[in-house]
């Protein structure tokens, strides 16, 4: 196993359920795909996510449970998300219609609102959206795949 200490860690939504359900999917292989926003990577100060670059996934209980490795990033308006894109994120979305009505309930919460330090914050077509295609390196769960 590879050390992780050094990678730094990325974490799929809030935790709690989505979170839970997300981190599932990327340990079972049904999501290979995330999206986030460009102005939460310039609120957090971060840089966006570059090919080749590994990082930790951690749990809703802050726990490393895999190592992914980022294979493509685009950044593009949220108008120009494609269905290739919606399938891979593994959350079941039939359409980009319904990706895009999922993530705008995520998007306009009030977690992320506060996180933005913006209680109005709400996104539209011309908001510039993070692609980020991932594959699994390593399940670090206990006795998982060794």
């Amino acid at each position: 196993m590879e050390p992780t200490t050094d990678l730094p860690r990325t974490e799929f939504a809030f935790p709690g359920p989505l979170r839970d359900r997300l981190v599932t999917a990327i340990l079972d292989g049904s999501k290979t795909s995330t999206t986030g926003l460009v102005v939460d990577y310039e609120h957090e100060g971060e840089a966006l996510p570059r090919v080749g670059e590994r990082s930790v996934v951690v749990d809703s209980d802050d726990r490393p449970v895999a190592v992914i490795e980022t294979t493509d990033v685009r950044v593009v308006p949220l108008s120009d998300v494609d269905f290739a894109h919606v399938v891979d994120e593994g959350e079941g979305d039939a359409s980009v219609a319904e990706w895009r009505a999922n993530h705008e309930t995520f998007w306009h919460s009030a977690e992320m609102r506060e996180a933005l330090d913006d209680p109005e914050f709400t996104v539209d077509d011309s908001t510039l959206a993070v692609l980020q295609r991932f594959r699994l390196v390593t399940d670090l769960r206990e006795g998982a795949g060794r």
